[in-house]
């Protein structure tokens, strides 16, 4: 299969249009010679579209560091090789650390991952170290949900708008990762919780009211500026942490009218005592509130999923095996990308090749013809 970036050369033509070099560390993916021409602005499609009927893209986030933001070409082919097919999109954190760097694009990033020939996927990422653990700060003292509201961070939001415009490709974003998990700063538990008195919406719990609208006014400020090259995820965890009536899935949700994809999050163990379950398991247990998300019934992603791998616990071949089985049942046929973390974390081993039997097992199931690789962006180079 011919990949939507074709070769080294298409990159540099690339870069070219762009008015600008590649990065110093490129080096030109493996692909067939003689690419056909880089098609004309008017025949690129910005958005990413859902695959073929029965198809399912393959993506990953491809070991970026601790982070999730030390961007490398070389990672992503280290994971292509490791299992045996490409990717379509690399993911990553656009971090916004205060004081410094604080809000801005990751064009350098965004580039590196092109000149790979990749999509980007963007996680934009609101969140302050605190200083004494060195871990996120909870709640978070510059970036509150209100404050996007306010409007306190407009400035620097529309230029990372312009910026993206600029790039003038397709990019993959996200706001919010996991947005009804308690272990980010954007959660309703550090934005109002279980409040409905406090702002807007007398009915609605302010927490989830007030990440709902702080999406919406990024999104409007993108829009705006003109950056439609921007593919809107919405991304949750398949399970509610904490489970209360002020954190469901939906009550985050932006609207159809401004997102394209749902996302979520369904991991299996990633600590050796949490007991054991099969991603069967996790989708059977969340679907139902999953699917009440959109009314539209938008496309779905498993944006991120994976499990340790301890043998005492459970067999993590068998756990991928059960994983690929599901993507592929047709009991979800609204799942039309999947895309694995690949890192190790703390005390975690949820690369693919954690073991021999794991890496056999995820090479075995991505080799189906379900699960494709070239996104259709490019009319030109159709799957």
């Amino acid at each position: 299969m011919i990949r939507w970036t074709l070769s080294g050369i298409f990159v540099l033509v690339l870069f070219s249009l762009l008015g600008c070099s590649p990065p110093a560390a490129f080096s030109a993916p493996k692909i067939p010679p003689s690419p056909p021409p880089l098609p004309s602005p008017e025949a690129v499609d910005l958005k990413l579209p859902p695959p073929p009927a029965g198809k399912i893209y393959h993506a990953a986030y491809p070991d970026f560091g601790g982070w999730e933001d030390e961007v490398s070409a070389q990672k992503i082919f280290d994971f292509e090789e490791l299992a045996g097919k490409n990717i379509t999109w690399a993911y990553f954190s656009n971090n916004w650390w205060q004081p410094d760097p604080g809000i801005h694009f990751p064009t350098e990033h965004v580039m590196e991952i092109y000149a790979s020939g990749h999509l980007p996927f963007i996680r934009m990422m609101p969140r302050t170290e605190d200083p004494e653990t060195g871990d996120m700060a909870l709640p978070d003292p510059y970036y509150s949900m209100q404050s996007f509201i306010d409007g306190q961070w407009d400035d620097d939001l529309r230029q990372w708008a312009r910026d993206a415009k600029a790039v003038g490709l397709p990019l993959l974003v996200e706001f919010g990762t996991e947005a009804n998990g308690s272990w980010f700063p954007w959660n309703a538990e550090w934005n109002g919780a279980d409040s409905k008195t406090e702002y807007g919406d007398p009915e609605l719990y302010d927490g989830m009211e007030r990440f709902r609208d702080a999406y919406r006014h990024i999104i409007d400020i993108c829009n705006e500026e003109g950056a439609d090259n921007i593919t809107w995820f919405f991304h949750i965890d398949a399970y509610n942490d904490p489970e209360e009536e002020w954190n469901v899935m939906a009550g985050y949700y932006p609207g159809d009218d401004y997102i394209d994809w749902i996302g979520v999050s369904a991991y299996g163990p990633q600590e050796p005592d949490e007991g054991w379950w099969l991603l069967s398991d996790i989708l059977s247990d969340s679907w139902e509130e999953v699917m009440g998300i959109s009314p539209q019934g938008k496309p779905i992603a498993i944006l991120e999923w994976g499990v340790i791998d301890y043998p005492e616990i459970g067999s993590k071949a068998e756990w991928i095996d059960d994983a690929f089985a599901t993507f592929m049942s047709g009991d979800y046929p609204q799942i039309k990308a999947i895309s694995y973390w690949h890192e190790n974390f703390d005390d975690t081993n949820l690369r693919i090749d954690s073991s021999p039997e794991a890496l056999a097992a995820y090479r075995r199931g991505v080799a189906h013809p379900t699960f494709i690789t070239m996104p259709r962006v490019r009319p030109s180079f159709q799957p």
